[in-house]
């Protein structure tokens, strides 16, 4: 076994390259591949308790376990650069992933085990990592940042609709329902129409730091908009609005945003829509919700399923 955290100590001693070879047996050109590797991923001293020579290896040299296992290895590094790149996520880069195995005939990961040594690789790199909720825990709320809109049928002017999304963080189960005003008798109506949807209430409520949810938030005062309150009280459920200008407290509804964006707004780009119940139409007028919003739920409950049951 190679004496990895001996190299990388007596390395931060300022000992030179020839002595370090010397004093764990191993070629100067180990020790230099070791000592770059571990510069290059951030791997400094002082090292923790952890940190073994096993530890170490896997670390600086991932790709050796993986390809131990007789499947096409994944390369860290590239996953990471595209995580931070706009509208990239990981079931993205698993696809381009499959597609890549497939052209060169070898055998990839499946989405469950692409996650999990992500993760893994993730937690040693000191990446953020998803935060995991229990179900029916929480509900996420915002206004979508693209519009939808309707027709004026007397002027033929198009009138602006504000679309509104709740979404669940464990599954990803959203709700989406277009408003022609966002004030707070509108946002509360959509919540009470959200609720109806899924069929129930959620211990926890995160919005974002609106008048017509919050009066004043600090660090060390949180004043919560009188009706918004009110209506928290009556379904005994807690209103926690995400940190100012901190957008991963509710990073699941700002996924969801994007997605509904293009799974339902852009979806009716080409229809006349003359009131809102003909973009999004609610469940408590008609009993069915539009066929967009069915089909993106559809197509997010397979994702999920498909990650339990593909190994």
């Amino acid at each position: 076994m190679i004496h990895y955290r001996k190299i990388l100590e007596l390395q931060d001693e300022g000992i030179s390259l020839r002595g370090i070879a010397s004093s764990t047996g191993h070629s100067r050109q180990k020790v230099t591949e070791i000592i770059t590797l571990a510069e290059k991923k951030g791997l400094v001293c002082p090292l923790e308790e952890e940190m073994t020579d096993r530890w170490i290896e896997e670390f600086i040299f991932t790709q050796k376990t993986l390809e131990a296992s007789g499947r096409h290895p994944l390369n860290f590094d590239y996953i990471h650069e595209e995580l931070a790149k706009p509208n990239v996520t990981l079931s993205l880069l698993h696809h381009e992933y499959e597609a890549e195995c497939r052209a060169n005939q070898k055998i990839p990961y499946s989405y469950r085990s692409f996650l999990r040594h992500y993760s893994n690789y993730a937690d040693k790199y000191k990446a953020t990592l998803r935060i995991r909720r229990k179900p029916g825990e929480i509900m996420e709320v915002d206004w979508a940042g693209s519009t939808a809109f309707i027709i004026n049928r007397d002027t033929g002017e198009k009138v602006k609709a504000y679309v509104f999304v709740a979404t669940f963080p464990c599954s990803q189960f959203s709700y989406a329902e277009a408003s022609l005003s966002m004030d707070s008798h509108s946002w509360i109506t959509l919540h009470n129409n959200a609720y109806s949807y899924f069929g129930g209430t959620t211990q926890i409520v995160v919005p974002d730091n609106l008048k017509t949810c919050v009066t004043k938030h600090t660090t060390r005062e949180l004043i919560l908009n009188s009706a918004y309150k009110e209506m928290a009280d009556y379904y005994n459920t807690v209103v926690m609005p995400a940190r100012v200008r901190t957008p991963k407290d509710k990073a699941n509804v700002e996924g969801s945003v994007g997605v509904i964006s293009t799974w339902i707004i852009a979806a009716l780009r080409n229809m006349h829509c003359f009131t809102v119940f003909d973009t999004i139409k609610l469940p408590k007028v008609d009993g069915i919700a539009c066929p967009e919003l069915v089909d993106y739920n559809v197509h997010i409950y397979i994702r999920n399923i498909s990650t339990f049951l593909i190994l």
